[in-house]
């Protein structure tokens, strides 16, 4: 009877075949303490967007240097080499404070409330308690024992 040691024992024979998935379009980077990431648009079908970058940058984004995330530099494009910052396909990766981006969403959130308010308030005007434009309908569901 022939025993192999334990040492030469391995587990490949009895591994399952990993499903594909395709590979990432952009890499994620490393992330920091304090910083949330997007992948700005610097350009569409070859034309500049100057526009979209501004916006952003307005909005409190900065675009990430290439030597702050060494990891990326493999898949970098031509135009980010000269540029300094990451960029790939048209895509520039850009960082924002959390805190900046929480007060932005706080700011969205109180401005939809407000408009959904708004709403509510002008269509409930034209409520009348003799005909009322909502009513609390329920219905249940009996089940009879045979």
């Amino acid at each position: 009877m022939s025993r192999i040691d334990r040492e030469l024992e391995t587990r490949e024979r009895e591994t399952r075949i990993r499903a594909y998935t395709p590979p990432q379009q952009l890499p994620d980077p490393i992330p920091q303490a304090g910083y949330s990431f997007r992948w700005v648009r610097t350009a569409m079908m070859g034309q500049s967007d100057a526009r979209n970058v501004s916006m952003s940058r307005r909005e409190g984004y900065e675009p990430v240097k290439v030597e702050d995330h060494r990891e990326m530099e493999l898949a970098l494009d031509d135009s980010s080499k000269v540029s300094g910052n990451v960029e790939i396909g048209g895509l520039m990766l850009c960082k924002i404070p959390t805190e900046v981006l929480e007060g932005r969403q706080a700011y969205y959130e109180r401005l939809n409330q407000q408009q959904i308010n708004s709403v509510d308030n002008n269509f409930m005007r034209e409520n009348d308690s003799r005909m009322p434009l909502f009513t609390e309908k329920r219905s249940e569901v009996s089940f009879s024992k045979r």
